[in-house]
C-alpha cells in the first residue's frame, strides 16, 4: 500500500492533471490580454491637510497607526484584540466555559466602539470617502455603510442587543451571536487585504472563469444526475443510519441519493477526488469511474483559477511596493547572508591567543568542515576528515533509529528500563560525541565563514541552536535525576525530544535552515493568503458548528436508550431537536459524535480543506457550506501552503546558483595569466 501511496496515484494522476492544465490552457489562449487594463493604481491614497481637518485628519492618522508611537500602539492593541476575542471566542463554545474570560470580551467591545467612533470622526480626512463633491452626511453614510464599517459594527453590535434586551429573542439565539465574534477576524483585512480582493481576482480571470465555470457546472450537474439514477434504488449495502433523511435502521445507499438536490453535495465532494463513500452498486461504481478519468481535473480548474488569480493579485501588488527599493538583494536575505557576502575572499581575523591557536582552530575547522580550494572553490577533506563526517551522520541515524525502536513497547520491554540498560550507554556515548563537536565547532567558529567568524553567531544560528539542543536535554535529564525530580513521565518527554537530532543532518543537505529565509521571501504574500487561510477555516468551522452540532445523523445513544420513541412520554434518541435534551432526559445516555464544539469542530473543518470528508451525511445548510468548500474553499485555503513551497524552491536554487557563480569565479581567476 505504501508503495502505491507513494507511485502509483501520482503517476494516475497525471491524465487527470494533463486534463485539467489543458482544458485550463485552451481557456486562457481564447482570453484577450488585458492586465495592463484591470492593473489597478495602488499609490498611497492622500490625506486631507491636517490644518483644514483638524480633529478629522488626528483621528485619521491615529486610527490607522500612522505619525506617532501611540498610533502604533494603537493598531498593535486592535491586531491583538481580534486575535484575543477570536480565541475566546472559540473557547467559550466548550462546556462549562461558557461566561470565562466575560470582562475581557467586554472590554474588547468598548475598545473596537471607541475605535469605531474614532474612524467615524476621521472619516473626513480618508480621501476614499472625500473625492468628488460629497457632503460631510453624505461621505458619513458611504463610510457607514462600507465593507470595513459593516464587519466593525458586527464585532460589536450584538454585544449591545444582547445587554440592552436581556431575555429577548436576541438571548434565544446567543449561539449565533457568540459566533459573530469570530468575523471579527475580517477587521483584519483592512490591515492585510484578502477577502477585499477577491473582485480584482474576479476582474482578472473573469473570462476563464466563467468558462471554466460553465464546463465544471456542467459536468457536475451531469455526473449528479447520473449518480442520481445509478444510486437512487440502490439497496445492495448497508449504511450508517440517517434519522434526519427519514431512515432509523437498514438504511441503504439510496437513501443518501433521494433526489437531485441531495445528490448533487455529494458528488461534488466525488468532484474534489476524495471518496468517503463507497459502498456503491455496480452502476454508481462505474459512474465514478467516469467521474475520476473525465471531470475531477476539469471541475478543479475553476478552483484552481481562484486560487492562482489570488496569488497573482497579491504577489502584483508586492511587486509594486518594492520597486522604490535600489538594494538588489536575493528572495528572503537578512542580516545573515547580506554579511556572509561581504565576507568573500576576506580571510578570518587573527587570535588574540597568538600564531599557534590560529593554527590550531584552522585545523579543526578543516577537520569539520573542509577546506576550500582557492583554484576551483570546491570542499576538500582530508581522510581523517571523511571518516568524520561518515561517522557523524552515521551516529545521526542510529540516534533517530533508537529513539523510534524505544517508542516500541515490546522492544522497550525486552531491553528493560533498568539504569545502564543498552540504550541508556548507547546515549551516554552520543551525547559525549555530540558535545565535543558542538566544543570544537564553538572552538573553531572564529576561523569559519559560515560563522561570520564569530563563537557567538554560531550559538545562537540554526546550526548551534541544533546542535546545543541534542546535548542540552540529556544535561537536564542528570540535573532532574540528582535533584530527584525525575519521573516516568519527564522521562518521556526526554526520550522523544532526541528526535530533534534529525535536524543534524543539515550540515549535510541544506532544508531547514533556510525556512527562516523562505518565510522572509514570502511574508507579504503569506500576510494575505494566511489571513484568507484562517478566515476560511474559522468561518467554516463556525457554519458548521452552528449548523450540525444537533445533527441527528452524528448523534449516538447508549444501548438502552430506543433509536425512536414508543409514545411522548419515552421518546427514543433521535427524536430529540438537541442532543442536551436528550441527555436532559437519558441523563449521559447520549452524545454528539462530531462538531460538538468549535475546537473539534475546527479540526474536522481542517481536515475537509485537505481534501478529506470524514462525514458527509449534513443538514441542507451544512451542504451549502461543504459545496462552498468544494468549489472554492479547498483551494484558497491552500495558497499558503504553495506559497511556501515556491519560494523554498527559489531561495535553495539561489542558494545553489550562488554556490555556483563562487566556482565560477575561482575558476575565471585561475585562467587569467
Amino acid at each position: 500500500m505504501g508503495i502505491i501511496g507513494l507511485f502509483a496515484t501520482a503517476i494516475f494522476g497525471v491524465p487527470i492533471g494533463i486534463l485539467g492544465a489543458g482544458f485550463e490552457q485552451k481557456i486562457a489562449d481564447k482570453e484577450d490580454e488585458s492586465m495592463e487594463d484591470e492593473d489597478e493604481d495602488d499609490s498611497v491614497e492622500p490625506i486631507r491637510d491636517e490644518m483644514q481637518f483638524g480633529i478629522q485628519a488626528t483621528c485619521y492618522r491615529f486610527v490607522n497607526g500612522i505619525g506617532s508611537t501611540a498610533a502604533s500602539l494603537f493598531e498593535l492593541l486592535i491586531y491583538s484584540l481580534i486575535i484575543l476575542t477570536v480565541v475566546i471566542g472559540i473557547v467559550q463554545t466548550l462546556p462549562g466555559y461558557e461566561d470565562l474570560f466575560q470582562p475581557l470580551e467586554s472590554m474588547a467591545v468598548f475598545i473596537f466602539t471607541l475605535e469605531y467612533i474614532i474612524r467615524l470622526v476621521g472619516v473626513g480626512a480618508d480621501y476614499t470617502f472625500t473625492s468628488g463633491s460629497k457632503g460631510c452626511l453624505r461621505f458619513r453614510i458611504d463610510f457607514i455603510f462600507s465593507f470595513y464599517s459593516v464587519i466593525d459594527l458586527l464585532a460589536i453590535l450584538p454585544s449591545y442587543l444582547a445587554y440592552c434586551m436581556p431575555g429577548s429573542w436576541f438571548d434565544e439565539h446567543d449561539e449565533y451571536f457568540r459566533m459573530l465574534r469570530l468575523f471579527r477576524l475580517l477587521k483584519l483585512d483592512k490591515y492585510f487585504p484578502s477577502i477585499s480582493l477577491i473582485d480584482d481576482v474576479l476582474r482578472l480571470k473573469r473570462g476563464v472563469i466563467t468558462t471554466s465555470c460553465l464546463a465544471a457546472g456542467t459536468l457536475w450537474i451531469l455526473f449528479t444526475g447520473l449518480m442520481y439514477l445509478a444510486e437512487n434504488q440502490d439497496v445492495s449495502m448497508d449504511i450508517s443510519d440517517l434519522p434526519l433523511y427519514g431512515c432509523n435502521t437498514d438504511c441503504k445507499m439510496a437513501t443518501r441519493y433521494k433526489n437531485f438536490f441531495t445528490s448533487f453535495p455529494l458528488t461534488g465532494i466525488h468532484l474534489t477526488g476524495d471518496y468517503p463513500m463507497t459502498e456503491y452498486g455496480a452502476a454508481g461504481r462505474v459512474v465514478c469511474f467516469f467521474m475520476v478519468i473525465a471531470a475531477v481535473g476539469v471541475v478543479s480548474v475553476p478552483s484552481g483559477l481562484i486560487a492562482s488569480g489570488f496569488a497573482e493579485i497579491v504577489q502584483s501588488k508586492v511587486q509594486r511596493k518594492q520597486q522604490h527599493s535600489a538594494e538588489l538583494v536575493n528572495a528572503g536575505d537578512d542580516w545573515f547572508e547580506i554579511k556572509y557576502r561581504e565576507l568573500q575572499g576576506i580571510p578570518p581575523p587573527p587570535s588574540m591567543f597568538g600564531q599557534r591557536m590560529d593554527q590550531l582552530q584552522i585545523v579543526v575547522h578543516e577537520y569539520l568542515d573542509g577546506k576550500e580550494n582557492a583554484e576551483t572553490g570546491v570542499t576538500e577533506r582530508t581522510l581523517v576528515s571523511k571518516i568524520g563526517r561518515v561517522s557523524f551522520f552515521t551516529l545521526i541515524m542510529a540516534n533517530v533509529f533508537a529513539v523510534i525502536i524505544e517508542s516500541i513497547p515490546e522492544v522497550d520491554r525486552y531491553i528493560g528500563n533498568e539504569p545502564g540498560n543498552f540504550f541508556d550507554v548507547f546515549e551516554e556515548v552520543s551525547v559525549l560525541f555530540f558535545t565535543v563537536e558542538y566544543l570544537l565547532r564553538l572552538f573553531s567558529a572564529s576561523k569559519s565563514r559560515n560563522a561570520l567568524y564569530s563563537p557567538w553567531v554560531y550559538s545562537i544560528t540554526f546550526f548551534g541552536l541544533v546542535d546545543l539542543i541534542s546535548i542540552a536535554p540529556w544535561y537536564i535529564e542528570l540535573y532532574l535525576q540528582s535533584t530527584g525530580h525525575f519521573h516516568g513521565d519527564v522521562a518521556k518527554i526526554f526520550r522523544i525530544v532526541r528526535i530533534f537530532r534529525v535536524l543534524q543532518l543539515e550540515d549535510f543537505i541544506v532544508a531547514f535552515s533556510k525556512l527562516d529565509n523562505v518565510f522572509r521571501a514570502s511574508k507579504a504574500v503569506l500576510q494575505a493568503t494566511g489571513l484568507m487561510a484562517l478566515i476560511i477555516w474559522v468561518g467554516a468551522s463556525a457554519l458548521f458548528f452552528l449548523f450540525e452540532r444537533n445533527n441527528p445523523n452524528f448523534r449516538v445513544c447508549d444501548a438502552s436508550v430506543p433509536l425512536i420513541g414508543s409514545s411522548t412520554l419515552e421518546p427514543g434518541c433521535y427524536d430529540f431537536q438537541s442532543t442536551d435534551e436528550c441527555n436532559a432526559h437519558y441523563e449521559g445516555m447520549c452524545h454528539q459524535a462530531a462538531f460538538t464544539n468549535m475546537p473539534n469542530t475546527m479540526f474536522y473543518v481542517a481536515v475537509f480543506l485537505g481534501g478529506d470528508w470524514g462525514f458527509v451525511d449534513f443538514t441542507w445548510k451544512g451542504k451549502i457550506v461543504c459545496m462552498f468548500l468544494c468549489v472554492a474553499g479547498i483551494a484558497l485555503y491552500a495558497i499558503p501552503v504553495g506559497t511556501l513551497f515556491d519560494s523554498f524552491g527559489a531561495v535553495i536554487g539561489l542558494c545553489d546558483q550562488e554556490e555556483m557563480d563562487e566556482e565560477d569565479g575561482g575558476e575565471e581567476e585561475n585562467e587569467i595569466p
